[in-house]
């Protein structure tokens, strides 16, 4: 995938209801410059794929269409193939399956982990102050936005959090110019929860997505989100791993509601991480 491609890309992301965030493609292609892929039939493009490898113990498949006047001639299969081949050598490779494809990839030794659910909410009509207060309801925690934050200190506590460090891609995530980032950090600097709203393209209009999101408890994740939502109206996304015990109570709580689902499915052997703290996920293309 080239520079060039981004924006028919994006498209077809936008078209094929992905949702894809400001600036999202841009990041997956530098996340793993030679993961990306773009299927061409005499010259003209015609779908695209990302198998992205975070190290060399992980890697993950997304971002796999075709373009609907093409689908059915097996251009599909072909890309699937490249992009497998590019992560065979790893123990673990990731993918999120929409429902009725969960068997072609149990055919190609995926294994069903948890459901993936993608939420739905209308962010509030009224803007909080531009300035956000300095003290968090909460004994010794602040309220720190985008370049206030320490990228350290976040990169420290994702690490802990995800199936593997991704100090590239988080980098690029959390200083991308488009949307907020706030996080909960202690008097010793140290981070309880972070997360990020980006706009985000609809089938029809525009919207946010919320992702990623992690906090140490229900009740940190829910302050973020109430302020991520009273700054951003609309229509606001997140996706949220079936394997968090509280991410859907604490959504309902909140006025969310589920509109889809997908298998989060895993070939060789599952990353032992607790996703107790992931309340959101940053995107379901790259994991």
């Amino acid at each position: 995938m080239k520079r060039r491609d981004i924006p028919l890309v994006t498209q077809w992301s936008r078209v094929e209801g992905f949702a894809p965030g400001a600036g999202d493609v841009s990041i997956y292609r530098h996340t793993d410059r030679q993961g990306l892929w773009v299927g061409s039939l005499n010259g003209r493009p015609i779908g695209c794929i990302a198998g992205v490898r975070y190290n060399a113990a992980y890697g993950f498949i997304g971002l796999f269409l075709v373009i609907p006047t093409e689908r059915g001639n097996g251009y599909g299969i072909e890309l699937w193939k490249h992009a497998l081949k590019h992560l065979n050598d790893l123990p673990c490779i990731g993918l999120e399956a929409a429902l009725n494809r969960v068997e072609d990839y149990s055919s190609w030794g995926f294994s069903g982990s948890s459901p993936t659910t993608r939420w739905q909410c209308i962010g509030k009509d009224e803007l909080v102050p531009e300035n956000i207060p300095k003290e968090a309801p909460f004994e010794d925690l602040m309220i720190l936005q985008d370049d206030q934050i320490p990228s350290d200190v976040v990169q420290a506590y994702d690490a802990n959090r995800e199936a593997s460090p991704r100090p590239h891609f988080l980098a690029d995530w959390l200083n991308h110019p488009a949307g907020k980032v706030l996080a909960l950090v202690d008097s010793n600097g140290l981070c309880h929860g972070f997360g990020r709203i980006r706009p985000c393209l609809l089938r029809a209009g525009e919207g946010w997505r919320i992702g990623p999101l992690l906090a140490d408890s229900p009740q940190l994740a829910e302050y973020l989100l109430q302020l991520l939502l009273q700054r951003h109206p609309g229509v606001v996304l997140l996706d949220s791993p079936g394997l968090n015990p509280y991410a859907n109570s604490l959504l309902v709580k909140l006025g969310f509601i589920e509109i889809s689902q997908t298998l989060r499915m895993y070939k060789g052997t599952q990353p032992p991480i607790s996703m107790n703290d992931v309340y959101g996920l940053a995107c379901l293309e790259l994991g």
